[in-house]
């Protein structure tokens, strides 16, 4: 569990009084080094920037990759543009779900996997595409699927 002498000292890194400019970057930061952005955060990062709690919630709850809960040990994120979906992104999705035993949008109970939307990676040309764990993977297939799920389950 995350605890305040945890998150202050990154807090006091990024507050300046007044300046609305440090909020992205600091949640950023604290998502970086715990994974996601602890609710006990909220009121610190408030205080410290001057803003309200509903500010910094609405911005964390806005923007989809930012979290309130840890993440599954391995995330697939695959695309849902529409270049990916009419290139097969829905039946691979289906596929993924099946193969990883999770939905879309959920994490397995286990903690070990998490099946997330993401729209555009910029690699419309050869979707459908994915991000597993931070990294890209193009032109998914069938034989993709069962390596993915090998890679996340090992």
């Amino acid at each position: 569990m995350i605890q305040t002498v945890d998150i202050q000292p990154i807090i006091d890194r990024f507050a300046r009084k007044n300046m609305r400019g440090a909020l992205l970057p600091l949640l950023h930061e604290l998502q970086e080094e715990f994974g996601y952005i602890d609710p006990l955060a909220v009121p610190l990062i408030a205080e410290a920037l001057n803003i309200s709690r509903a500010e910094v919630h609405g911005v964390v709850t806005f923007y989809h990759d930012f979290r309130t809960r840890p993440p599954a040990r391995h995330v697939v994120k695959l695309c849902r543009a529409e270049s990916c979906r009419s290139r097969g992104a829905m039946a691979i999705e289906a596929e993924l779900s099946k193969h990883l035993g999770v939905a879309m949008g959920h994490a397995r109970k286990d903690g070990q996997v998490a099946l997330e939307p993401i729209y555009c990676l910029g690699l419309c040309a050869i979707g459908p595409n994915a991000m597993v764990d931070g990294q890209p993977v193009a032109g998914i297939d069938d034989a993709t699927v069962a390596r993915i799920a090998s890679e996340v389950e090992a």
